[in-house]
């Protein structure tokens, strides 16, 4: 791997990656909020900053996302669900991966293998959900799970060798969720980073659609 794109870049999970790449002499380039000004809730300079990229990359990794937008922290139930927190949470956590995912014919090489990764959550599977809650954030990380996989099918068309892919990162101690640990075991955004990495790294064009979890397992949809 020689260049990475990293959307996030600023965040726990980001920031880690982008170490790790540095460390192995990739030329990475950041895109976060905090930094560079790169807002998903605001597309249109979103896309801008987007289409000023010059590419490819071998790597282009989307680690952002919130579990509270706009102070709004995750429903506990179905009837404190309102329509604006719902909005947001599918603007950053789906809608943004989108926008970067419908460049991706661009910014990830044609004629070799390549890797558009979108960090995931495991509460976005329907399939193993068996506690409730949560329902924006869920809703929206299940929405952003069928974006890729959607995305998978089109780019293989064009780039054989590209592996799109949805990632769970597992349970990660950043500002992110600092609020939401409780009794959750937990590990450091450089373990994070380098299980991602791990999961990466094997991935093959066969594995492209799919959900995977930070040990490299399929999550059910």
């Amino acid at each position: 791997m020689d260049t990475a794109l990293i959307i996030g870049a600023s965040g726990g999970i980001g920031a880690a990656v982008r170490e790790q790449l540095e460390a192995q002499g990739v030329a990475v380039t950041c895109l976060s909020r905090s930094v560079e000004g790169f807002d998903l809730m605001e597309p249109d300079r979103a896309s801008r900053m987007l289409d000023r990229l010059s590419g490819p990359f071998d790597l282009v990794l989307v680690a952002s996302g919130a579990l509270e937008t706009s102070g709004n922290a995750p429903e506990k139930t179905i009837r404190s669900v309102s329509a604006m927190a719902m909005m947001d949470q599918f603007a950053l956590n789906a809608v943004g991966p989108a926008l970067v995912l419908s460049r991706a014919h661009h910014l990830l090489p044609r004629h070799r293998r390549s890797v558009f990764a979108v960090l995931s959550a495991r509460v976005g599977s329907i399939g193993d959900n068996r506690m409730g809650g949560w329902i924006s954030y869920r809703a929206a990380k299940a929405a952003v799970n069928q974006i890729v996989h959607t995305s998978a099918i089109e780019l293989a068309r064009t780039h054989k060798q590209a592996i799109c892919v949805a990632l769970h990162p597992g349970t990660v101690k950043t500002e992110f969720t600092r609020k939401y640990l409780g009794r959750h075991p937990a590990v450091e955004p450089g373990e994070a980073a380098r299980n991602l990495m791990s999961v990466i790294g094997g991935l093959r064009p066969a594995d492209t659609g799919g959900f995977f979890d930070w040990a490299g397992k399929p999550v059910p949809w």
